[in-house]
């Protein structure tokens, strides 16, 4: 998912092509959900041969990440499993392999667990509310997640098509949660989380995702 990311979404793509070049035994396709960018996001994607699917105006999280699985669905050949990545670069392409060793495996849904790995930088009010936004998660689905609010994740087409997300706002505790009680396997890795060069675009107030966020977690 990508708005307004002109400035990091050809390092990103050019690093993903890097990595999985050299694993000769994948076969992908890079896609990139523009969220109805006004700078040149799409056109710099494109330019290093993303596939690019955008959205005639700004909708946000949830719905740019309902886009991003009908469109994985419809790929043909079809694909076995989606690696979703942000576009800012704070997760790196060089453990995207962790995340689908685990798939190969046999898990069905796998998060890249950023308080299990190596944290930069992170604001002390964001990390305690990623902390107990995970334990309250935790509980709900009686199962250990330490990131429920990782947007670095790997799953398998078949949790693509069982889990429609149906939150407004954004998908990332309420897939976790479906995936757990619709019994796919689930497991985390622990993975490098860079710090953010620049405000987060398609979280613009922290303070609004939050609150949304615990409706959602409610609901």
């Amino acid at each position: 998912p990508a708005y307004n990311e002109e400035a990091t979404i050809a390092a990103v793509v050019r690093k993903i092509k890097e990595v999985l070049g050299k694993h000769r035994n994948y076969s992908y396709r890079i896609l990139v959900v523009d969220d109805g960018s006004t700078d040149k996001t799409a056109e710099v994607a494109k330019a290093e041969g993303a596939h690019v699917y955008s959205h005639p105006k700004n909708y946000g999280l949830a719905e740019t990440f309902r886009t991003e699985i009908q469109q994985f669905l419809k790929l043909k050949p079809e694909a076995e499993a989606i690696v979703h990545i942000d576009a800012d670069g704070q997760y790196k392409a060089e453990e995207i392999p962790l995340l689908l060793k685990k798939v190969e495996e046999g898990y069905d849904f796998v998060l890249g667990s950023r308080f299990k790995g190596h944290i930069e930088s992170m604001p002390l009010m964001k990390r305690l509310g990623n902390r107990a936004f995970s334990s309250v998660v935790s509980q709900i689905t009686r199962t250990r997640i330490s990131d429920a609010q990782s947007g670095f994740r790997a799953f398998t087409r078949e949790v693509a098509e069982a889990i429609p997300i149906i939150s407004s706002h954004t998908y990332t505790q309420e897939q976790v949660i479906k995936a757990v009680k619709g019994k796919f396997r689930v497991a985390e890795v622990p993975v490098y989380f860079a710090e953010r060069k620049g405000k987060s675009r398609l979280i613009r107030n922290p303070l609004e995702y939050a609150i949304k966020a615990w409706i959602n977690l409610l609901r």
